[in-house]
C-alpha cells in the first residue's frame, strides 16, 4: 500500500466544510508520468487521483456556499447596520483547538430522523432534505419514511442506489393508518398526509423512543447532531420539542371571521418536532389527540393547518408537554412572519422551513440568500454524500463494494468492468404519473432513454406517439433541476401525464446505455414494449397501428419480435412523411436513406427493406450477426446486457439473446421510424479514437457469446470484429 506523508498544523487550518474544521494538509506525491505516476503500481496511481478528484469537488463546494454566505452578510448588514457572524463558519477558540460542536453526541449514536412523504413531488422535495442533512452530517443516521405507495416504490428505489453507507432506511407505509386520520376534516394542501404526524408513536417501532420529525420543506444548515443533543435537556414531561410560530395565525383577527384553532400563545410551528415517543405512548397519546380532536373540531368543523392545529390544542391543554426549542431551529419563510428577528437577533441559522405555498417566493428581505442556500443542495451531487463513518461499526458494506473487491485493478479493461458493477442513483417518476390500463389488452409503451444534449427530441416525440411513454434520462443534479423547469415550462410536455420520466444521475466516465434501456423497461406498465431511441420520430399512427399488429399476430401467445423499419435523415428539416408511399418517394429522391446502409449495413441489412418496399403483409426474416432492429415485444423479455457500456453492442447484444430464446423476427409493411440528424456523441469518438477501447470491447463481445452459448446451450458460429 502507497504511503502518504501527511502533514497538518493549526495554520493549515483554513477552510469549513459542513460546519465542521477541514485540515488542509500537504500530501507528497509522486510526479506524474504519462497515465501512470513514478514509483506507483496502476492501483495507486488511481487512488492518488481519487485524492485530488475529491479536494477539487471539496473546494468546489467550498466556493458554493461562499458565495451564498456572502449574500446573507452583505445583506444583514445592509438592512440591519449591524456585525454579522458567519453562521457558516465558526470562530477559533483561544486554545488554538478546534471547536467540537457537538460533544454531547458520542460520535457513533445513531440520529432517528422521521419524514412523511406522500406523492410524486414529495419525492423530490425530500431528496433535497436529507442532502442538506447528510452533508453536515458527522453521525450515522436512520431515515423513518412513512410513505404513501408511490412515493415508497421511489424512495425505496432511491436509497437502494444512492448506497449511502452512514444512514439506514426503514419505510412504513402510510395507508395502513389513513383511517386514523382521514375522519379529520383538513381544508390545508397538504391533504390527509398533512395528519400523518399525529399516528408516529403509533407507526414507528416501540423500540424506537426518541425521533426528530420533519417536514420535506426544511433544509439544514449545520449538522442534525445539534439537534439531537436537545434531547438531553427536555424535563421529565416534556415530550414534545417545537419552535414558536413565527407568524401572527394563532393570534386571530388576520382579516374579518378568522378563527384559528386554540394555541398556547403564538402557537407552534410544526415543521421541525423533537418527539419523545416513549414518553408519548405512556401518556396514551392515541386517544388524547383524539379527544381534543373530535372536542374542536364541534365549533372548528375543519383544520386549517393539518396536524399543526391539532398539536397546538393538545399543547394549549397540556402545557407541560412542550420543551421551547430556540428559533433558529425552525426559521419559517412564509410572508408576513416574524422570521427576520429569529436570525438578526441568533445569527447562527440551524434549519430554514419554506412553511408557504409558494415555497421560493414568499416575501422576505433575504430571500435571495436562502433560495441560493436551498439550490445549492438541490442541484449538489448526492454521490459525493458517500461517505464512510470510520470507528463506528455500523457502517453497512454496499454490494457494489463487494462486487468492486473482486476485480482486478490491473486489468486493461478495468474500467469497463467498474462501469459494469455501478449501482447509479436512480429517481423514479421524477414528475407526475397517471396512466389508465386500455381495455383492450393490447397496449404499448415506448422506451427510450436519453442524455441532456438530446432533451429537445421529446417535445417532437410527443407529436408522434400519443400512447403510454417510459423515459430515462442520464444527468447531473444539477441537470435533472433544468430538465424540470423545462418540463413544467413547456405547453406540449405539461398535458401529457402518461410519460414516466425516471433521472438515472450521472456517475462514472461511460454513459450506461444497457442500464438506462433497463430501468426504462422495468417501469412499464402495459403489456408490451416499442424499444427505441431517443433520436427516432414514429410515423404518425404508429401507435394505433402497433396495438392493432399486436392483435392481429397473436403476440401474448408467442415468441415473436415484431420489427419497425429504420430510416434516416441527414436534413435538419424536412417534411415528415405522413405515409409509406410518401416515404418511398422521399427514398427515391434521395432525402431519406435506409439506416446507417453507408457506415454499418449488417446493422439493419436483414430487415430486407427491398422486400419492404412491396409488402402488403408482415414477413419472417432470419437473424444474423449484429442484427440491431427496433421492436416490439412482450415487456417480460430479459433485460440488456450492462456489461456493454458507451458505443458498440448494446443493442446487438439484446437482439442476440432474444435469438437464442427462440424468437421470431416479423417486419412489419406499414411502419416505420425515422432518425433525425444530431452531433456524434462523446462515446463514439471514444470508440473512434481509442484503440484499448474497441480492443476492450472485442473482449467483451467474446465473453458475452460464450455466456450465452452456456445458458441457451447454443453454440453461435460467428467471426467477432
Amino acid at each position: 500500500m502507497m504511503e502518504l506523508e501527511m502533514r497538518c498544523s493549526l495554520h493549515d487550518i483554513t477552510e469549513l466544510r459542513a460546519s465542521r474544521w477541514i485540515c488542509n494538509c500537504n500530501v507528497s506525491l509522486p510526479a506524474a508520468d504519462g497515465n501512470n505516476m513514478l514509483g506507483f503500481t496502476g492501483r495507486e496511481a488511481r487512488l492518488a487521483g481519487r485524492v485530488r478528484e475529491m479536494e477539487e469537488q471539496n473546494q468546489l463546494l467550498r466556493r458554493q456556499l461562499s458565495i451564498s454566505q456572502s449574500h446573507l452578510v452583505a445583506a444583514m448588514r445592509t438592512s440591519n447596520n449591524t456585525p454579522t457572524q458567519n453562521f457558516l463558519q465558526p470562530t477559533h477558540d483561544h486554545s488554538g483547538h478546534c471547536p467540537n460542536v457537538e460533544a454531547d453526541v458520542p460520535k457513533c449514536e445513531v440520529v432517528h430522523v422521521a419524514i412523511v412523504c406522500a406523492g410524486y413531488n414529495s419525492s423530490r422535495s425530500v431528496v433535497t432534505l436529507i442532502k442538506s442533512i447528510l452533508f453536515y452530517s458527522k453521525n450515522p443516521l436512520h431515515f423513518h419514511l412513512i410513505a404513501d405507495s408511490v412515493a415508497q416504490v421511489i424512495l425505496q428505489t432511491l436509497f437502494y442506489t444512492w448506497s449511502v453507507p452512514q444512514a439506514e432506511v426503514s419505510f412504513y407505509l402510510a395507508d395502513n393508518v389513513v383511517p386514523d386520520v382521514s375522519w379529520i376534516p383538513n381544508k390545508h394542501y397538504s391533504g390527509v398526509y398533512g395528519l400523518m404526524k399525529l399516528t408516529l408513536p403509533k407507526v414507528l417501532p416501540d423500540t424506537l423512543r426518541k425521533a426528530i420529525v420533519l417536514d420535506t420543506d426544511v433544509t439544514f444548515a449545520t449538522d442534525i447532531a445539534e439537534l439531537w443533543s436537545i434531547f438531553s435537556k427536555l424535563g421529565p414531561k416534556q415530550a414534545i420539542g417545537l419552535v414558536e410560530n413565527q407568524s401572527d395565525w394563532y393570534l386571530g383577527k388576520l382579516w374579518k371571521k378568522h378563527r384559528p384553532w386554540p394555541a398556547l400563545g403564538r402557537g407552534y410551528n410544526t415543521g421541525v418536532i423533537l418527539l419523545q415517543l416513549q414518553r408519548l405512548r405512556e401518556l396514551g397519546w392515541g386517544q388524547l389527540w383524539r379527544l381534543i380532536a373530535e372536542k374542536d373540531l364541534i365549533t372548528m368543523l375543519a383544520t386549517s393547518l393539518a396536524d399543526q392545529d391539532i398539536f397546538n390544542a393538545i399543547i394549549k391543554q397540556h402545557p407541560y408537554l412542550v420543551y421551547n426549542l430556540p428559533c433558529q431551529w425552525n426559521v419559517q419563510l412564509s410572508d408576513n412572519t416574524r422570521s427576520e428577528l429569529c436570525y438578526t437577533e441568533v445569527t447562527d441559522l440551524k434549519v430554514i422551513h419554506w412553511n408557504s405555498p409558494k415555497k421560493l417566493k414568499v416575501k422576505n428581505k433575504h430571500v435571495e440568500f436562502f433560495r441560493n442556500l436551498y439550490l445549492t443542495f438541490l442541484e449538489y451531487d448526492g454521490n459525493l454524500l458517500r461517505r464512510e463513518l470510520f470507528g463506528c461499526n455500523n457502517t453497512k458494506v454496499s454490494l457494489k463494494e463487494r462486487e468492486l473487491s473482486k476485480l482486478n485493478e490491473e486489468d486493461p479493461c478495468y474500467e469497463f468492468r467498474r462501469a459494469h458493477v455501478n449501482s447509479l442513483r436512480t429517481h423514479l417518476y421524477f414528475l407526475d404519473y397517471e396512466y389508465e390500463p386500455s381495455a383492450d389488452g393490447y397496449d404499448v409503451t415506448l422506451v427510450a432513454q436519453l442524455s441532456m444534449d438530446r432533451l429537445q427530441m421529446v417535445e417532437a416525440l410527443c407529436k408522434h406517439w400519443e400512447g403510454p411513454i417510459s423515459l430515462t434520462l442520464y444527468m447531473s443534479d444539477a441537470e435533472a433541476q433544468q430538465f424540470l423547469s423545462y418540463a413544467l415550462g413547456s405547453e406540449v410536455l405539461g398535458g401529457r401525464k402518461n410519460i414516466g420520466y425516471h433521472v438515472v444521475y450521472k456517475e462514472g466516465s461511460f454513459y450506461p446505455v444497457n442500464f438506462l434501456r433497463n430501468v426504462g423497461l422495468q417501469q412499464v406498465n402495459t403489456p408490451y414494449v416499442f424499444l427505441t431511441d431517443i433520436d427516432f420520430l414514429p410515423m404518425y399512427g404508429l401507435y394505433s397501428y402497433l396495438k392493432k399488429s399486436i392483435q392481429i399476430l397473436n403476440l401474448d401467445a408467442s415468441r415473436k419480435a415484431l420489427v419497425v423499419p429504420a430510416f434516416e435523415t441527414q436534413r435538419y428539416r424536412i417534411i415528415f412523411p405522413k405515409s409509406k408511399a410518401e416515404l418511398l418517394n422521399m427514398l427515391d429522391m434521395g432525402t431519406l436513406f435506409t439506416f446507417r446502409y453507408h457506415v454499418w449495413t449488417k446493422g439493419h441489412a436483414p430487415t430486407n427493406y427491398g422486400k419492404w418496399r412491396t409488402a402488403t403483409t408482415p414477413y419472417k426474416v432470419q437473424w444474423e450477426p449484429d442484427f440491431e432492429p427496433y421492436i416490439v415485444v412482450r415487456k417480460d423479455i430479459p433485460e440488456y446486457d450492462t456489461r456493454f457500456v458507451g458505443f458498440g453492442w448494446n443493442k446487438v447484444s439484446h437482439i442476440m439473446e432474444l435469438e437464442a430464446q427462440g424468437f421470431e423476427f416479423v417486419v412489419l409493411p406499414n411502419g416505420f421510424i425515422v432518425h433525425m440528424p444530431h452531433a456524434p456523441s462523446f462515446d463514439i469518438a471514444k470508440f473512434r479514437s481509442s484503440s484499448q477501447y474497441r480492443k476492450c470491447l472485442k473482449i467483451l463481445k467474446n465473453e458475452f457469446v460464450k455466456d450465452l452459448g452456456k445458458r441457451y446451450s447454443k453454440v453461435f458460429d460467428m467471426e467477432l470484429e
